[in-house]
């Protein structure tokens, strides 16, 4: 196989489209390239036309709108191809016949089939320069490789026919009628590939690390192979999930754009709806996973005085774990002037419980425990650098069946808000959450990925707008993701805030309108799609001429 190639070599290839991504970008910069122009459209839109509505087209009066800023952003030297820049698209006449919001359309549809050509050239090197390399695979037993690479060639197999019959489809009119009817066939058909991919990832990261020496300095100089342009195995290995839910994102986009009750709106609905299940599944299999292992580690730890509790439960994670200092005396001046004010504790919040732990050693003595309906948390105000980040803990009905108070100091302002935001969920944020449809919310962009550390925490990418419901004065921020309402705690530092007010209620419409397009097709069932709604005969449907 040609390794520069997008396709097998049997294959009928559209080189006029495709071949400009395939010899520019790997998927890795693809993506990166793709979400810095959305931060930059926005940074646009937000600082250079606070009056012009988001949503707004006014070429005639001079002032540069959003689509036409969108595409100017795409066009740059450094940007990806776009569809109006095709010569057959030129050629055609149709720039001068299509509506502005039309060719808006086609440009999102054009870069969904892009990407994904873009990220089977990615698959390629993964298969062709890591898995099929005879020096890698003889520093490694046939289970380890199994490990490392798990299914990844049925993942590549469903890229390839998905990539082919979105080809087939441009080449039947440059004028591109629809995609998301194809993303929908092959989410329900052959996209389960990813869901166990994914959920394997705990052991492929696991193999990666316990990898011998003479893999080790295999790996670093197929690493340092100019072909894999200075990017590592691991940003390799993780682009299946990545895929799948920048997928998404990219179907959602269309679906934003498409009109209300269209064929167009109907099939990205459908395509939105299976794409979300099988994100929702890769998330729920890794999540299940590591909690159960992560409930077995803590149960080994715990020593329990007297009632005994048990862990370990399918219907139990955990939320938020750490070190916090109880005040152990009343607050007189004498006991405030005492080293013994106050004494550790370690808690453990799980979804349904809470253990109040002291450590001793490798061990942790439960000392209490409650359900976390029965919490109640206060804050107190700060009195001094000694009762500075203090706040009241209720137990309504302990392990006792008694009513009991902590009073707890944390090491930071916001490690207290964090604690109180996780100890009691509905306990009112300093900002409404979006499910509130206050317009005019406050809303940050990320412009940094940022990988989760702490259970509380949310893992973010590029370009992801959020709701903001809480932040510190020491650099935090509690959010929640507009595109699927996860929402965790990040550092401020990887967000900048949303000035412009008509930005802010663009992203809330959109958000809604996504929001409510699935719930309906929820309720309408099989009536919205391709069409007629009707089961796809196995095979390609698309490839057939």
């Amino acid at each position: 196989m040609n390794t520069l190639s997008l396709v097998h070599p049997k294959r009928k290839t559209l080189k006029s489209v495709l071949f400009v991504v395939i010899f520019s970008f790997l998927y890795q910069e693809y993506r990166d390239t793709s979400k810095q122009q959305e931060i930059e459209q926005r940074r646009q839109r937000d600082n250079l036309f606070p009056g012009v509505n988001a949503g707004t087209v006014v070429t005639d009066s001079g002032v540069m709108s959003p689509p036409v800023l969108q595409l100017q952003l795409r066009n740059s030297a450094q940007s990806l191809t776009l569809w109006q820049n095709l010569e057959a698209v030129q050629a055609s006449g149709l720039l001068t016949q299509l509506p502005h919001k039309e060719i808006i359309m086609q440009e999102a549809m054009f870069e969904l089939v892009t990407s994904e050509a873009s990220y089977y050239k990615s698959l390629e090197i993964l298969e062709t320069h890591f898995l099929r390399n005879p020096v890698l695979v003889n520093t490694l037993s046939q289970s380890d490789m199994h490990f490392l690479f798990s299914n990844i060639e049925e993942v590549m197999k469903a890229s390839e026919r998905f990539l082919m019959d979105l080809e087939h489809r441009i080449e039947k009119s440059i004028l591109i009628s629809d995609v998301c009817d194809i993303v929908y066939y092959h989410a329900a058909n052959h996209f389960n590939v990813f869901i166990t991919y994914v959920i394997n990832q705990a052991y492929q990261e696991k193999n990666y690390r316990q990898g011998n020496q003479q893999f080790r300095d295999t790996m670093a100089a197929l690493e340092n192979h100019p072909r894999v342009r200075g990017l590592s195995f691991t940003s390799f290995l993780i682009l299946p999930f990545q895929r799948i839910t920048r997928l998404k994102l990219l179907v959602q986009n269309i679906l934003k754009k498409a009109e209300e009750n269209s064929d167009r709106e109907a099939n990205a609905i459908k395509a939105h709806q299976e794409l979300e299940k099988i994100v929702k599944e890769c998330n729920e299999g890794v999540r299940k996973m590591g909690r159960t292992e992560e409930l077995i580690s803590i149960e080994k730890t715990l020593e329990f005085k007297s009632k005994s509790v048990p862990i370990i439960s399918h219907s139990r994670w955990l939320l938020k774990k750490g070190e916090l200092q109880l005040m152990g005396g009343p607050k007189s001046t004498r006991t405030m002037r005492s080293r013994k004010l106050y004494q550790p504790v370690y808690l453990f919040l799980f979804n349904n419980l809470l253990l109040v732990t002291k450590r001793s050693g490798d061990k942790f003595q439960v000392i209490d425990s409650c359900t976390r309906a029965m919490l109640r948390t206060e804050d107190l105000e700060d009195q001094g650098q000694q009762l500075a980040n203090v706040f009241n803990l209720k137990l309504l009905e302990n392990q006792d069946e008694r009513q009991v108070n902590y009073m707890l100091k944390t090491s930071s302002m916001s490690d207290k808000l964090r604690w109180m935001c996780a100890l009691t969920p509905n306990r009112r944020t300093r900002f409404m959450s979006t499910s509130t449809h206050q317009a005019d919310s406050p809303q940050v962009q990320c412009i940094q990925s940022y990988t989760a550390q702490e259970p509380d925490e949310l893992s973010t990418e590029m370009a992801d707008i959020l709701n903001l419901l809480e932040r510190t004065d020491d650099g935090w921020m509690m959010g929640e993701r507009l595109h699927d309402g996860e929402r965790g705690w990040f550092p401020s530092r990887v967000a900048e805030e949303i000035q412009n007010k008509e930005v802010r209620a663009q992203n809330l419409r959109e958000a809604f309108r996504i929001q409510q397009a699935y719930e309906s097709g929820l309720h309408s069932g099989a009536k919205i799609g391709v069409r007629a709604g009707r089961h796809a005969p196995k095979g390609s449907i698309f490839s057939k001429s």
